[in-house]
């Protein structure tokens, strides 16, 4: 069917402002923080983690016991929370890629990446067509009112971010960070050391992460790190420590969150992107204690 023209019904009417906070500091080329919540977390451990500071919520379903259900209960226990629903899913798979965007998702980082075949399959299952095979079921009631419409923005303010983690994924960082519909490539402290074999400070280790370093440049695309990579040179955007330890509800738990958020990023705690409509907007996001 490659000889089809695709019609116009859900063009993005003209002009429409980004709703994605997130997005629109990437736009800005500004740093993005996050903080990592489990995916079997009680809701309101989620809820605190996405009101304390941080642009957006990592929620962890590579490394944890959660399901789906489980997400759904904590990204709708506060749909009007600062911080951006996120999730890290096992792999680049329809299944997977569907359930986290129908629930809500707009940030989705697809771990272990390990050619740019598997990178097309992250692109093709996370935008709706023609970019991609995203199928239209059902969405978050949060973005029922985005400026533009949900169905015909998404594209634009979906952040896919690709991990390069792999002596493979290494080998094809160039083309996994220029293929179009990745924003971002993740270079992996862990298991970059974890599949090669060195530690970090090693030179060899260090020459892993220089060539994702270098793939994310020359592609013009976002630099992402653990969180205490800040002073990295050209790192954007970061995974936060955060809650990954806390999974029940704690006393002081906001405060607790609030507190590590402000210990890891210092300056760049609580620098939302300043979006005019839609779930994030400042009338509708609660604000860190």
């Amino acid at each position: 069917m490659n000889s089809w023209k695709f019609g116009h019904a859900f063009d993005a009417p003209p002009n429409t402002p980004l709703w994605n906070p997130v997005k629109l500091k990437m736009m800005r080329g500004e740093k993005i923080t996050s903080t990592t919540v489990m995916g079997n977390a009680d809701p309101e451990v989620y809820c605190a983690a996405a009101n304390s500071g941080v642009d957006f919520v990592w929620t962890e379903m590579q490394h944890s016991g959660g399901t789906w259900d489980s997400v759904q209960k904590m990204w709708s226990r506060c749909p009007n929370a600062k911080a951006v629903p996120g999730v890290r899913i096992p792999s680049a798979n329809q299944i997977d890629e569907q359930h986290a965007l129908d629930l809500g998702a707009m940030v989705l980082i697809v771990p272990t990446v390990h050619d740019v075949a598997e990178a097309r399959e992250a692109v093709k299952w996370a935008y709706y067509p023609p970019k991609g095979g995203r199928s239209q079921g059902n969405m978050s009631q949060a973005y029922s009112k985005v400026p533009g419409g949900y169905h015909n923005t998404f594209n634009n303010n979906l952040v896919l971010i690709a991990m390069i983690e792999t002596l493979d994924g290494l080998r094809d960082a160039d083309k996994i960070a220029a293929l179009p519909g990745i924003d971002a490539v993740f270079a992996a402290s862990g298991d970059l050391s974890n599949f090669a074999g060195y530690k970090q400070g090693d030179p060899d280790y260090e020459r892993e992460i220089n060539i994702v370093h270098d793939a994310a440049l020359r592609a013009g695309k976002y630099l992402c790190g653990p969180w205490f990579w800040l002073n990295r040179p050209d790192f954007k955007c970061f995974q936060g420590h955060g809650g990954d330890q806390i999974t029940s509800v704690v006393p002081g738990l906001q405060a607790v969150f609030v507190d590590a958020e402000k210990r890891e990023f210092g300056a760049l705690w609580n620098t939302p992107g300043r979006v005019t409509g839609g779930a994030f907007a400042p009338n509708q996001a609660a604000k860190p204690q």
